[in-house]
């Protein structure tokens, strides 16, 4: 259904305004020939990248690259690296001024100087000042205009509890000083007061998640408190001064906590009869109109108005991208019509509503307005309930047209200094840029019934358009979503129904049977090692010697069934497990310590690896076919025999599972020896694998001892495949023991292992910081630090050394510690005692061999270990060298990007490398000469996803092919050819005959 979206009562009248602000707002001449006429860079900018989209891009990342900049030169040198590519079409003015060939050059210092001017000239048109004393000569102009304002703080992504306390101090001195300015202006009817009321001269705006760097949807309770305390706060300092506070909305992730949380608070005693208070719609949110009518609702039990500011919203870019890469439902309308449909149906439920809440329309889209004046003007809404609003900057016109027909207009006024003003400006600039920009639109002077035509949209095909998938081809399962409610009681129960089941006995599974065994051995739950998570029986020798046996025995009937039956039953695995994810995920919580996020990442990821190795296996079986005229040729592949799997504790779930099913989806009987202290997650493996319908004799389950059990199954004559995961030391015993050919032996082994690694993230100077130290924090204490592909060396440049320690440190600070079962905690515990003791030692030696920039405590009712970070860590330092596998951090301070380079290849191991930098040729340097498996530009180095980023290394870090890649099955298979000669007496059967 193709909806025009329209209601007679309002369309008349809303064209009609529209036609008349429009005839104040167009001007005679088009935008880009009155542009062409001026000679101001800053405009000439934004011309260029309006009319060449190849431009745009390098050009807002060059913008986005500048604040981080420190000298001409450098200036010069990106501008060379982002605009000279071949790919962006130039103009003339533009290339000449990149026609230089040293950035130390005058050309290059001027090209520098004239652009970063242009860039800075740009920002201050949509920033209101840099400091409070312009911020306040801003309003004051907007004033005179008869327009109010709310001011909004720009700063660096809160990321540490320093920050966020600094937040608040720094809105509440912003208060103090406007409220103070405020004493000397003069009352303004039009915005000052409205049916009676005196209305706030000085209102800000807030976001709620700068108030707790923490802040996350699924520790809800947590942080609501952290939140809270500090809001009220700042109502309080606001009431006192006589200031209107306002809540942005931000991300789509926080947004059903933060109206939670303002809903809550709001109905407290102290605060339900304040009207001077604002919330956020955004109107690109599939869910926005939902969200009006509760908060209307809400205000209807409240019994006190509010203001809703209506806004399309900023992240659509953001939210679109991701939704698609955590596989989630898109959460904002695919095509702006909606968005504008959306806007305006929303627009009249609020005016509609007016006795209960006050309508702030925040729009530069003229048909938006002027619907917005039509409802207003046909219900006779009072002047206190509708106000128009527009961003600092960006429609002028409108506003002044607005003001002079009677309307109280304000203006979003963000401030701050150019570096963390830098996210805001390239917001705009994309809006202001983007085809579908009105504000394009009418400067390009598109036909003015174009401009005010009613939104046209498929609105049925807007509610059930789904994301696109990439290039067709494998998807994998989503992670929870855990900003919905639902699944954090999902959560919650798990954990609940698995609590309920702590202590059982989980026995060995040898040839279809549970077997009773002469050792059981406790697996404790590390953040408190007096509760026994189960106990699991230990396989022995001679038991060992029984599986393999019943291996040999079940192998010639595996390797005949068809690929397809094979590969149903890794299908069924993988739906088991996706009912059962929040109940795995709290076993691996429990049994391992690791955080309730990465547990269910974890879930994906073995879920993954079943449905992505079935796939592989029916591509596989068919084979390649070689045919010439009279022969066929046929490469096919046939299963190896018997796979002996060892798996580690860090992965229980997701690597047990992808190396298990990998050898059985390819035919191979398979034993499963799991690391003793995660034993009782692969039972539950188990489970699953048996109700999928794996026959007898063909998967079993072989808890033992490691240095008899699965020394005794690797160096069995019947063992064709050995694929392990785990240390060093033990992969290269394994590799050793498994190249000896043993008697009646007559194959030779083949070894897949992953042996860790020692990995390093590069911070250049033109790195963003807030994202390179969130990265950094993440990737080396996320599980405390025990993943083989963990950041443990962090290779800083100099120029901006002391400067990322500082909020390295901060932001390590910030962590919360503690048990994982609660939401709140990012880091957990180390595994067992034998893991923090060693984990102890390297910090004592690291102790004699750098500075200790941050030791955190930890509790001691678990196997806690508190983050640690060295600094000044020297190159060849022990700490710096070897694996530690543990929430201990060395940072390495380089002169430039070469030393860089060279420190980060200068360990024996070769997994995981990041590197946070925003000069291209660094990019392309790293991706050349940065010696690992899998790089990381920009982003966590941990958290591989299947068929995304398959998984694995060189060097000293592993040998074989990648978990989750094309190859990976490659190596559980034998290729064969078969030649057959068809002809018959000098005759051959012709293709496509009769």
């Amino acid at each position: 259904m193709v909806l025009q979206v329209q209601t007679s009562t309002y369309e008349a009248k809303t064209q009609e305004i529209a036609k008349q602000l429009l005839e104040v707002t167009q001007e005679n001449r088009s935008f880009l020939a009155s542009l062409r006429d001026q000679m101001r860079w800053d405009d000439k900018l934004l011309a260029w990248a309006m009319s060449n989209p190849g431009l745009r891009v390098q050009l807002f990342r060059f913008i986005d690259t500048l604040p981080a900049l420190r000298s001409r030169p450098e200036i010069a040198a990106h501008l060379q690296e982002y605009l000279g590519d071949e790919s962006v079409e130039l103009p003339a003015a533009l290339k000449g001024m990149l026609n230089f060939a040293n950035p130390d050059s005058m050309p290059g210092q001027v090209a520098a100087t004239t652009v970063a001017t242009a860039v800075e000239t740009l920002a201050h048109k949509y920033i209101s000042g840099e400091n409070i004393t312009q911020v306040i000569r801003t309003v004051e102009r907007l004033r005179k205009d008869k327009m109010a304002f709310t001011i909004d703080l720009l700063g660096e992504a809160v990321i540490t509890e320093t920050e966020a306390q600094s937040y608040l101090e720094r809105y509440s001195e912003l208060i103090q000083q406007l409220v103070a300015a405020s004493k000397n202006w003069k009352a303004i009817a039009a915005i000052d007061e409205a049916d009676g009321e005196q209305l706030a001269k000085v209102q800000v705006s807030v976001k709620l998640t700068a108030f707790y760097s923490q802040f996350d949807p699924l520790d809800a309770e947590g942080s609501e408190a952290r939140v809270s305390d500090r809001i009220r706060t700042l109502l309080r300092h606001a009431k006192e001064l006589g200031a209107a506070v306002h809540f942005d909305m931000e991300q789509y992730a926080y947004k059903d906590i933060t109206l939670h949380i303002l809903k809550k608070l709001l109905m407290e005693e102290e605060f339900r009869q304040r009207t001077d208070i604002g919330i956020t719609i955004q109107a690109y949110l599939r869910d926005s109109e939902q969200d009006a009518r509760d908060v209307i609702a809400w205000l209807k039990q409240r019994g006190y108005p509010l203001t809703i500011r209506l806004v399309k919203g900023a992240y659509w870019d953001q939210e679109t991208i991701k939704a698609a890469q955590k596989h989630w439902p898109q959460p904002v309308y695919n095509d702006k019509a909606a968005s504008d449909a959306n806007f305006e149906t929303i627009t009249q439920l609020l005016l509609e509503n007016h006795q209960y809440v006050y309508a702030a329309i925040g729009s530069h889209n003229v048909r938006s307005q002027a619907r917005a004046i039509a409802i207003a003007e046909t219900l006779k809404v009072p002047r206190r309930s509708f106000e128009m609003q527009v961003l600092y900057g960006m429609g002028d016109k409108l506003a002044k047209a607005l003001v002079d027909k009677g309307y109280r207009v304000r203006v979003y006024c963000p401030y701050g200094e150019l570096l963390p003003g830098m996210a805001y400006l390239i917001r705009r600039l994309l809006e202001n840029t983007a085809n579908s920009s009105f504000l394009r639109q009418n400067l390009e002077n598109r036909p003015v019934e174009e401009l005010i035509a009613p939104p046209k949209v498929d609105l049925a095909h807007a509610e059930t358009q789904r994301r696109r998938e990439e290039n067709g081809g494998f998807v994998g399962v989503a992670d929870t979503d855990y900003a919905e409610e639902e699944e954090r009681r999902k959560s919650a129960e798990a954990f609940q129904i698995v609590h309920q089941q702590l202590g059982r006995t989980y026995l060995p599974l040898i040839n279809g049977e549970y077997v009773n065994t002469p050792e059981v051995i406790d697996s404790l739950n590390p953040s408190n090692f007096s509760q026994v998570v189960g106990k699991v029986g230990l396989i022995s020798v001679e038991q060992a010697e029984q599986a393999m046996k019943a291996a040999k025995a079940a192998f010639p009937a595996w390797r005949k069934t068809p690929a397809k039956q094979r590969a149903d039953i890794l299908r069924k695995a993988g739906d088991l497990m996706s009912q059962r994810r929040a109940e795995l995920s709290a076993w691996i919580v429990l049994e391992v310590g690791k955080p309730v996020k990465e547990a269910d990442a974890e879930v994906s990821e073995a879920i993954d690896f079943c449905l992505y190795y079935a796939d592989e296996m029916e591509r596989l079986d068919k084979g390649v076919n070689y045919d010439v005229s009279g022969e066929t040729n046929r490469y096919i592949y046939q299963p190896r025999g018997i796979a002996v799997v060892i798996s580690p504790w860090n992965f229980p779930l997701a690597i047990a599972c992808g190396m298990t099913v990998a050898a059985l989806v390819a035919g191979n009987c398979t034993l499963l020896k799991p690391a003793e202290t995660s034993s009782v997650i692969t039972a539950k493996l188990t489970e699953i694998l048996v109700e999928a319908g794996i026959p007898q004799g063909v998967y079993q389950y072989v808890p033992g001892k490691g240095s008899q059990v699965g020394a005794y199954l690797v160096n069995h004559p019947d063992t064709h495949v050995i694929a392990f995961t785990g240390s060093q030391e033990v992969g290269c015993r394994i590799y050793a023991e498994a190249a000896t050919l043993k008697p009646g032996q007559k194959h030779m082994k083949r070894v897949i292992a992953e042996m860790g690694g020692k990995n390093a993230i590069i911070v250049d100077e033109s790195a963003d910081l807030d994202q390179a130290v969130v990265g950094v924090v993440q990737s080396a204490f996320g599980y405390s630090g025990q993943k083989c592909s963990a950041c443990s060396r962090v290779i800083v440049l100099q120029s901006i050394y002391d400067t990322f320690v500082e909020r390295l440190v901060e932001a390590t600070k910030s962590l919360n510690i503690g048990e994982t079962e609660l939401p709140s905690t990012q880091v957990g515990p180390v595994i067992d005692a034998n893991a923090r003791d060693r984990i102890r030692e390297y910090i004592e030696k690291g102790k004699t061999e750098a500075l200790v920039a941050l030791e955190l405590p930890a509790p001691q009712q678990g196997y806690f270990i508190g983050p640690v970070i060295f600094s000044e860590v020297p190159p060849n330092a022990i700490i710096a060298q070897q694996e530690i596998f543990g929430p201990v951090l060395a940072v390495i301070k380089v002169k430039d990007f070469q030393e860089a380079l060279a420190v980060a290849n200068g360990t024996n191991y070769a997994l995981t490398g990041g590197l946070y930098s925003r000069t291209p040729s660094h990019i392309q340097q790293a991706q050349q000469e940065f010696e690992v498996g899998n790089l990381y530009i920009n982003r966590t180095i941990t958290g591989a996803i299947v068929a995304r980023q398959p998984f694995g290394g060189f060097n000293l870090s592993g040998v074989g092919s990648k978990a989750g890649g094309p190859d990976y099955l490659l190596q559980f298979l034998e290729p064969r050819t078969i030649t057959e000669n068809i002809q018959r007496q000098g005759f051959a059967p012709i293709e496509g005959a009769d």
